[in-house]
């Protein structure tokens, strides 16, 4: 089980110094962490929690966890980056997750975009991001990330783990890995963080169908992700690149 003392240490391992948070149970991270950068708490902000009774996902979706067998926490953000960029910082944080998931549980996590984190063919965890833009600015992001610890919860299909790393480590890991690449004013950032994505992207290479926020149906090969992290689809007319949206996994 994570404590307050867990997350100020891993912050301070990453020279950071911020308000934080760990309720045994609550509601959802998102939801608290929301409140506070909403009364400006500031960047780096950390929340976390053992369980929640009201996860949330992407879309509108549920998140459900087991009690005590996840790493379930979100933080604060305010980067220095057009909010067209936006969708860079959860493919950041989903190569983070990877990269700690590797190192930390030693197992070849994988990320299929834009915000899912898999093992195989299973969903081991998951990132939503909601911000506040004003004057062509994020005035905040949060971003919440859930990982699957130990086995997947029951009932829940398609639902895998990541093994029986321990929370704060793993925690320690991501945050490490994040901070390593947020640099969102840097010219190089964009580049960086695509780079880092593409290599433990499960969606590249695979043949796909997206159904985008307008509603238009794309299919073809997942080929790249540009530089403000959409997803590049070959399709038999030509180049498609999807921003937002569901993306189907097809067979052969």
């Amino acid at each position: 089980m994570l404590s307050e003392h867990d997350l100020r240490s891993a912050l301070e391992r990453i020279g950071v110094v911020a308000p934080v948070r760990f309720d045994e149970v609550t509601r959802s991270t998102q939801d608290t962490a929301l409140e506070l950068a909403r009364a400006g708490a500031p960047e780096w902000t950390l929340v976390a929690a053992g369980h929640q009774t009201a996860g949330r996902g992407r879309l509108g979706r549920a998140w459900v966890d087991e009690p005590g067998r996840a790493l379930l926490f979100s933080v604060v953000l305010r980067p220095a980056l057009p909010p067209e960029g936006g969708g860079l910082l959860t493919l950041l944080a989903g190569s983070a997750m990877a990269q700690a998931c590797r190192q930390v549980a030693g197992v070849d996590a994988r990320c299929r975009w834009p915000n899912d984190l898999v093992l195989d063919a299973g969903k081991i965890g998951g990132i939503i991001a909601e911000s506040r833009v004003a004057d062509a600015r994020f005035e905040w992001v949060v971003l919440g990330v859930g990982v699957n610890l130990g086995a997947a919860p029951g009932g829940v299909s398609g639902a895998a783990a990541a093994g029986d790393a321990a929370p704060a480590t793993l925690l320690e890991g991501f945050l490490r890995a994040f901070a390593a690449r947020y640099e969102p004013a840097h010219p190089a950032f964009a580049g960086a963080v695509v780079a880092a994505y593409r290599g433990v992207c499960a969606t590249l290479g695979a043949r796909v169908r997206a159904t985008t926020s307008s509603g238009a149906a794309v299919e073809g090969e997942a080929i790249d992700v540009d530089l403000d992290g959409g997803l590049v689809v070959r399709t038999e007319g030509g180049l498609e690149i999807v921003r937002f949206g569901e993306v189907e996994h097809l067979r052969g």
